[in-house]
């Protein structure tokens, strides 16, 4: 039996910490427009919105779902189901922990570029 050792075996395993993988997901959640809007339109109502969402935007409702979904599934938006409707609010604790976790990204993107070229 030969001992081969595949590319992937000799490779160093890389594991991404909780910080990082917490920002690739706050990404992926703030990286279409209608996301944006919509916590806009949360926000500025300061209020939980059932059913409203949608009458904001120019997208369908399965559409607006599918955004609220990702937008929960990422901690910004709290949602509960009443009857046939969904009523959501943004999570302000987790927005405010989300704009410390861009924060300190960036800051340490600029401390390394000031190291840099």
């Amino acid at each position: 039996e030969e001992n081969t050792l595949s590319l992937h075996d000799a490779l160093p395993i890389y594991r991404f910490t909780d910080a990082q993988q917490d920002l690739a997901r706050l990404a992926k959640a703030l990286s279409h427009p209608a996301r944006i809007v919509i916590l806009e339109v949360l926000a500025a109502r300061k209020v939980c919105l059932c059913g409203e969402v949608v009458d904001e935007l120019p997208l369908s409702q399965a559409t607006v779902s599918q955004h609220l979904k990702v937008l929960k599934e990422a901690g910004l938006v709290s949602g509960e189901i009443e009857g046939a409707r969904s009523c959501y609010c943004v999570d302000w604790k987790s927005l405010s922990q989300a704009q410390e976790l861009i924060s300190t990204w960036f800051k340490r993107a600029d401390d390394i570029k000031r190291s840099c070229c």
